[in-house]
């Protein structure tokens, strides 16, 4: 089936189903909506599986026709990835400017729901735990659970982490777990190199599954690192999906607040290429130990 066929069967489902609740279509309006959803499973089921690349529209070009100011608005879309200047037909967006929002949109959910794989971890030699939230649904409807580590994370980690180490580095996937799997290889090495070159002793890296960014403070206590450093996949949007953060502080306590932390955000290669993040961190680590300090703590021994 093509995009703009399964578009079109979309898009009808949708008119019927409106007008159903509206009681314009009536009984028979309902019978037609079902018959309709029966035809759509029935040609999906039909629909032989294709490893077919599909091509999706291009939205970096305006489409405004005859722009009084064409420079202008092609400088505009230079400069940013939002959705400018994509026009409109009638008083609804185009059809190719919804594709790409559909397709997008479905990327950015992807990232959110989907598990960084067991594969990936394993070919980058990072073993797994798990924070307190028992699955995917109960991380993202109790935001608290994320931020704790389960019983059996505590385990595994007193287990298998050197303590008393001046930097220890965690993955965590947060909302994004493309984000991880996108730029982890490239900032990892970048870091544990430049580490190395510093003379500063890093910790046993591991992941944390269905994790929050103050799960960072749990994990730099139980291994009593200086610095823990957290790589955290961001929320994504429809400009990127791949975008991660990396979340430092110094010596993390039970009364840790968020001012305490230092935070590098927009690293992907649309943004802060990885490896140069990498470079900047292991700068910003060195300040770190040599003020014994984070956030806004750094920033006031910085100036002074």
């Amino acid at each position: 089936m093509t995009v703009s066929t399964e578009m079109e069967k979309a898009i009808i489902e949708s008119v019927l189903q409106e007008l159903s609740k509206r009681g314009v279509v009536g009984k028979q309006g309902s019978e037609v909506v079902e018959k309709a959803k029966e035809a759509a499973a029935h040609e999906k089921a039909k629909e032989p599986i294709l490893d077919e690349v599909i091509e999706l529209p291009d939205i970096s070009k305006h489409w405004v026709p005859e722009p009084a100011n064409p420079e202008a608005l092609e400088a505009m879309k230079k400069s940013t990835n939002a959705r400018i200047g994509l026009y409109r037909a009638g008083t609804r967006q185009k059809t190719d400017s919804l594709i790409r929002f559909l397709a997008d949109h479905a990327v950015a959910r992807d990232a959110v729901f989907m598990d960084v794989s067991e594969e990936f971890l394993q070919k980058m030699n990072l073993f797994c735990v798990a924070s307190a939230a028992a699955d995917k649904e109960e991380f993202l409807t109790k935001p608290d659970l994320g931020m704790k580590l389960s019983d059996e994370a505590v385990k595994i980690i007193k287990e298998k982490c050197e303590k008393d180490v001046q930097v220890q580095i965690i993955a965590v996937d947060g909302l994004s777990s493309t984000a991880i799997e996108r730029n982890i290889p490239d900032i990892l090495p970048a870091l544990m190199q430049g580490f190395k070159a510093a003379g500063i002793k890093v910790g046993t890296p591991f992941f944390v599954k269905n994790g929050r960014v103050r799960v960072m403070d749990q994990i730099g206590m139980l291994v009593n690192a200086e610095v823990v450093l957290e790589l955290i996949g961001e929320r994504p949007g429809l400009g990127t999906a791949e975008s991660m953060s990396a979340y430092l502080i110094y010596k993390p306590t039970e009364k840790t607040v968020e001012a305490d932390r230092t935070m590098i955000s927009n690293i992907h290669k649309r943004g802060t290429p990885p490896a140069e993040a990498g470079a900047q961190i292991v700068d910003l680590v060195k300040q770190m130990l040599e003020k014994k300090a984070s956030g806004i703590k750094l920033n006031k021994a910085l100036k002074d």
